[in-house]
């Protein structure tokens, strides 16, 4: 996968930029994914623009999930030092604080990576974000996502009403409680189950991952009534590094880190996209029925899920924070209409 041939002028740039500066950098981030997950290949991508903009003068291994400490600990492990920085999913740390779940992935906020994305960088998020991470020693730098997921159904979904009586595997939870709220019976299963579950009829639809994972395991040929692009759930995936190695840097090496971020971003986002429509295609001409819900649908289940953010806000000072910011945010910009 070539991950650097749309952004020569970018690195360029940053090359420019960054000439004065002599001194060569080594850190180890830990990936919550696992090698050989298209992600993992992305962020692996993001290590080699890094390395190329700052004229191999910082250089990232990137490491798989797992390699050196469980994937719900990299928090911690970024603060003590054992790591130097880490990209995942925001949502683990919401044991901490509820705040953490709140802004990783409100449920039904979103219809598109570009609206959680200016949240993050021009709507509050990244201070929201640097706010909750600077006590346990890590630093916010930058926000990627994999996109909306699309959503496994075997019975046809067109809006709200049809969610009546599902029964969906959906993880414990915020978003198990809105499904419940929506009508529909939450079944929590692990994902190396859902296949199985499906095939036998345990559950009729499943909270899974984006469209084109999907399609690679087959989840579509047992359950062909997918709904794309999803409704329910855009996760927050954070590049963040130990705080006290980031104060340490000088400019130049902070704004390469920046700049890198958003060409692996962009890269993400878009090559991800690419993927789930080909794979929207070979779906429905193997006969698969795709739905797309309509806005006034998207806007329903983001009213029942407003609920649950309300809930979430309850649990902390932060996480009320946090609700505001979002739901100021979600308002200015006729989001929840």
């Amino acid at each position: 996968m070539k991950h650097t041939s749309l952004f020569t002028s970018v690195i360029a740039l940053g090359l420019v930029a960054f000439g004065a500066s002599a001194q060569e950098y080594s850190f180890r981030f830990q990936s919550s994914d696992p090698a050989g997950n298209p992600n993992f290949e992305y962020q692996v991508g993001w290590t080699e623009v890094l390395k190329e903009m700052t004229g191999g003068n910082v250089v990232v291994e990137m490491l798989p999930v797992g390699t050196i400490v469980d994937y719900k600990e990299t928090l911690d492990a970024v603060g003590a030092g054992l790591i130097d920085g880490h990209i995942c999913d925001t949502s683990y740390w919401a044991g901490k604080d509820p705040a953490f779940g709140l802004i990783a992935n409100p449920v039904g906020a979103w219809s598109d990576p570009a609206q959680m994305i200016d949240f993050v960088e021009n709507g509050g998020g990244a201070e929201l974000m640097r706010e909750l991470e600077d006590p346990y020693g890590v630093h916010f730098i930058g926000v990627s996502t994999p996109g909306l997921e699309a959503f496994v159904s075997k019975v046809p979904l067109d809006g709200v009403d049809d969610l009546k009586g599902v029964k969906i595997r959906s993880p414990e939870g915020p978003i198990a409680n809105v499904f419940r709220a929506a009508g529909a019976a939450p079944v929590n299963l692990p994902s190396p189950e859902v296949y199985t579950a499906l095939d036998k009829g345990v559950i009729d639809a499943a909270d899974y991952s984006v469209f084109s994972v999907n399609q690679e395991i087959g989840l579509n040929k047992i359950a062909q009534h997918p709904v794309y692009p999803g409704f329910h759930s855009l996760p927050l995936v954070e590049v963040s590094m130990n705080k006290a190695k980031w104060d340490a840097l000088p400019d130049d090496v902070k704004q390469a880190f920046t700049d890198s971020i958003k060409v692996f971003q962009d890269n993400q986002v878009n090559g991800l996209k690419e993927r789930d429509l080909a794979a929207v295609s070979e779906a429905e001409a193997a006969g698969v029925t795709v739905h797309n819900w309509p806005d006034e649908e998207r806007a329903r289940f983001r009213a029942i899920a407003q609920e649950e953010w309300k809930n979430l806000a309850q649990g902390s000072p932060m996480a009320q924070k946090v609700y505001d910011t979002l739901t100021a945010y979600l308002t200015e910009n006729g989001l929840l209409n």
